[in-house]
């Protein structure tokens, strides 16, 4: 494993290590957008036009336009009344929790992501579908009236989808918030979509905030806060949002003008996890539209390797954490990648 952690290149379609080439399917960038060449001189074009980076806090009096123009870009492009833009998405997950942690008793749901932590939070081990039964009735039965509900917007490891549903049956009386992340469902499953409706979730008395980090699928050392009014205002008084430096100017343009790039990608990668769907059988795990299928198969890894294909493999959220092997698909594969891998998992499973 550690011949793969010091490598000199792009985690693109291969890797090459020690003369010998590798069919990559691990990773997170999703739609290629790291070494595509319409993407890259479109970044280019940035960089020419405001440098190599901005180290100036959003509370200088001297201001990038660039930084609020992709903010309302990206707010109308998932049909969200606001967006926030920081320079990573942990610092994005870390000004939500820390604002929202101020209006309600905090609940996290099982898998919720390190970056939505405060401090060492408790995360539940149990089915996200048990715990969400259970949080519904432990929330009408407290004397509590005001809860903040802290999770992804599904699996992306397993991958499973998570059913919301039961969160309907919270007592019209009670203040909820939602903090979803959608890190690795953000406009991957669908060009402009995130991997859950926020609408499902609004209502009386409840808020939704969808956090992201924007350097998965989206291709951009970033990260996004998409939210209501009220609470764009209640996040913009952090001193987080205010006193952090934000990201690249160069590569949120290449977010807004390179649109036209990510809608092609989206496109390519939806095709080929239609082709490996049809090639995979039984011990692999996956949900519509989602690039990620688990191998079931213990030793997986070392299988694929034998074929001159690198897997994702590694133990999470934490190293004493069992590993966890899954292919990850990107638009950057070719069919004959596909086929190959195919080829191959059908021989292991």
């Amino acid at each position: 494993m550690d011949t793969f952690r010091h490598l000199q290149q792009p985690t693109g379609r291969k890797v090459w290590v020690q003369g010998r080439e590798y069919l990559f399917f691990g990773g997170t960038a999703y739609l290629g957008l790291l070494v595509d060449p319409d993407y890259i001189e479109i970044y280019k074009n940035g960089i020419h036009r405001y440098g190599l980076n901005n180290g100036t806090s959003r509370s200088n009096n001297v201001q990038l336009a660039i930084y609020e123009e992709v903010e309302s870009h990206l707010a109308k492009r998932f049909g969200m009344e606001q967006c926030l833009v920081l320079s990573s998405g942990y610092l994005a997950a870390q000004l939500c929790i820390q604002q929202l942690k101020r209006l309600g008793q905090v609940l996290y749901a099982p898998g919720a992501h390190p970056a939505l932590w405060d401090g060492e939070a408790s995360v539940p081990k149990s089915a996200f579908s048990s715990w969400a039964g259970e949080t519904v009735g432990y929330i009408n039965r407290s004397p509590h009236d005001s809860f903040v509900i802290v999770t992804n917007t599904f699996d992306n490891l397993t991958p499973a989808v998570h059913d919301f549903s039961p969160f309907d049956h919270i007592a019209e009386d009670k203040q909820i918030y939602f903090l979803l992340d959608d890190s690795h469902g953000i406009g991957v499953q669908a060009a402009y979509n995130f991997a859950v409706n926020p609408d499902r979730l609004r209502g009386h008395k409840r808020e939704v905030v969808v956090v992201a980090s924007l350097a998965k699928g989206m291709g951009t050392d970033a990260g996004a806060i998409f939210c209501s009014q009220e609470m764009a205002s209640l996040f913009r008084n952090s001193p987080i949002f205010s006193g952090a430096s934000p990201s690249s100017p160069a590569s949120l343009y290449a977010l807004i003008a390179g649109e036209w790039v990510y809608r092609r990608q989206v496109e390519r990668l939806q095709q080929n996890i239609s082709r490996l769907q049809v090639l995979l059988g039984a011990g692999f795990t996956s949900i519509p539209a989602f690039p990620v299928f688990t191998v079931g198969k213990v030793g997986a890894f070392d299988d694929f390797l034998q074929q001159n294909i690198l897997i994702s493999s590694f133990p999470y959220p934490s190293a004493k954490d069992p590993t966890i092997n899954r292919i990850v698909l990107s638009a950057l594969h070719q069919q004959e990648d596909i086929e190959r891998l195919g080829a191959v998992a059908s021989a292991i499973r």
